[in-house]
């Protein structure tokens, strides 16, 4: 007997706990974000340096960040030192201006998505959490879009002044300034509005909407920072790469394990290396879960429908609603 697939209008009421964001959700926004990986896109277009493939294969690992930061370290170290290493930053060098080229060829503009800014913005506020899996500008600018709404929400991303990420996460729930609601979101995986610097402060950078991508590629090349995401690789090389992230690490064994009772996904596969973060989230409270399906999918409401219940439990009630129905996501309300 086939699922049923409701229109998102149908069980909003229902949900307003926490909604994970995946990649189809940036793939609805710009098709652009539908590349394959950043390491396939930069071998595809021959972007990659001579020595590049040697460092992912020595590190076993197909994460382009990860790799930049661990030349971009040695090149620093070789530097303070004195210790003559051509080499070593003519590869760190190589490796950024790839990545730079990588993020400008597939990443639009502020102005190619601003059309959807408000359908996401108007989706995303009715949720107490938003934990995102996506590296890429949209969730952030989906929230400066918001700065300009006068309807007394706030969202919250837990960095204060300075840039830098504020560990008592849970005050932010606390309305300030007239909010009566807030928002509190999560980049799970980073993003590239965050970076650490030499001395591996992890940041947030600020800069006009409009010229916030521009401005993130401009600190990577002056090489005041590297960014601060988890681009690729097996679950296992996911969860090393959190760990070794205070921000990440925490979303990760704080935010995963908090509280709730309802459960929104939006444009996740469910893939094998990102299965970690629901795992994370068995025994926090969850009893109602939604998925989104993309054109009436059943394989894929027959498969996730046994996961949920195989990790979550098979007490937790499963709902799919259409990816495409009116007031989910970029899609807006009749």
């Amino acid at each position: 007997m086939p699922f049923e697939i409701k229109p998102w209008e149908a069980i909003a009421e229902d949900y307003g706990c926490t909604i994970l964001l995946g990649n189809g959700a940036s793939i609805s926004v710009n098709p652009s974000f539908s590349y394959g990986s950043l390491l396939q896109h930069a071998a595809e277009n021959n972007l990659l340096p001579g020595d590049a493939q040697r460092l992912f294969d020595f590190f076993q690992t197909n994460d382009f960040e990860l790799i930049l930061r661990i030349v971009w370290q040695a090149s620093n170290v070789n530097q303070s030192l004195r210790i003559p290493d051509e080499r070593t930053h003519a590869a760190y060098v190589s490796l950024r201006d790839c990545l730079i080229q990588t993020v400008r060829d597939i990443h639009p503009e502020h102005d190619a998505v601003s059309a959807h800014l408000p359908s996401i913005y108007q989706f995303l506020k009715r949720f107490r959490t938003v934990i995102s899996l996506n590296y890429d500008l949209v969730l952030y600018w989906a929230m400066t879009y918001g700065l300009d709404v006068e309807d007394q929400h706030a969202f919250k991303d837990c960095f204060v002044d300075g840039g830098a990420f504020d560990d008592d996460w849970q005050r932010f729930r606390q309305p300030i300034r007239g909010d009566r609601s807030t928002t509190l979101v999560f980049y799970a995986h980073g993003s590239l509005v965050l970076c650490r610097n030499l001395v591996e402060q992890e940041r947030k950078i600020h800069n006009v909407q409009d010229g916030l991508l521009e401005a993130i590629l401009q600190r990577w090349q002056n090489g005041e920072v590297v960014p601060l995401f988890v681009s690729e690789g097996t679950w296992q090389q996911k969860v090393a790469s959190i760990q070794n992230s205070y921000y990440l690490s925490t979303v990760y064994r704080e935010v995963l394990k908090s509280r709730q009772d309802t459960l929104v996904v939006y444009g996740w596969g469910f893939a094998d290396q990102d299965i970690h973060l629901l795992q994370r989230m068995r025994d926090t409270g969850i009893n109602r879960v939604a998925v989104s399906v993309f054109r009436g999918d059943q394989a894929y409401c027959n498969r996730i429908f046994q996961m949920i219940h195989d990790i979550l439990g098979a007490h937790v009630e499963v709902e799919f609603f259409g990816s495409e129905s009116p007031g989910c996501w970029i899609h807006p309300t009749h």
